[in-house]
């Protein structure tokens, strides 16, 4: 007997980095300030937003992760803007016909202030993976001084993606 595949397929994603000095903080493509000058610990950029909508969109195909593809070992993808990862993993998604229908994400940090920064994050998106800007969400919250990203050690990011076959 044969299986019906579904036609829709839900991808979650999750990412975090830990904040140290001298490093760029980078998220959704965007350099940001923090008011402590840190930026996230990686070998790539370490952006968070970025990674996890990366593993979202692998995991909905049930492809792996982000480090199969762009090992932390291969000295290739070193300071790798992610933005530039994220179109291999889009090329890689759409190969077998998939498209995205919808992402949606929460990045968790209590310093710096995310939001005004959340429409250039969703035109960098929407540019590398030629989809109307409409359908990313991109929230921001903090932790409420709670775990990693409460004592500001570092920040996270969830994602889900909604894959449709074309």
């Amino acid at each position: 007997m044969t299986r019906k595949y579904p036609q829709l397929r839900i991808g979650n994603g999750y990412d975090i980095h830990k904040l140290v000095e001298d490093r760029d903080l980078i998220i959704g493509g965007v350099k940001l300030n923090h008011p402590d000058d840190l930026g996230l610990d990686g070998h790539s950029d370490a952006d968070v937003l970025i990674h996890s909508i990366m593993d979202a969109l692998l995991g909905a195909l049930s492809l792996g992760d982000i480090g199969k593809y762009f090992p932390p070992s291969d000295e290739k993808w070193k300071n790798a803007d992610s933005l530039f990862l994220l179109s291999k993993v889009i090329d890689l998604i759409r190969q077998d016909g998939w498209e995205i229908n919808n992402i949606d994400s929460v990045l968790v940090a209590e310093r710096p202030k995310i939001m005004p920064h959340i429409k250039l994050m969703k035109k960098n998106i929407s540019e590398i993976l030629n989809i109307d800007e409409n359908l990313i969400g991109i929230k921001a919250t903090t932790n409420e001084k709670l775990g990693p990203e409460g004592r500001e050690e570092g920040i996270s990011c969830h994602s889900v993606v909604l894959l449709e076959k074309k």
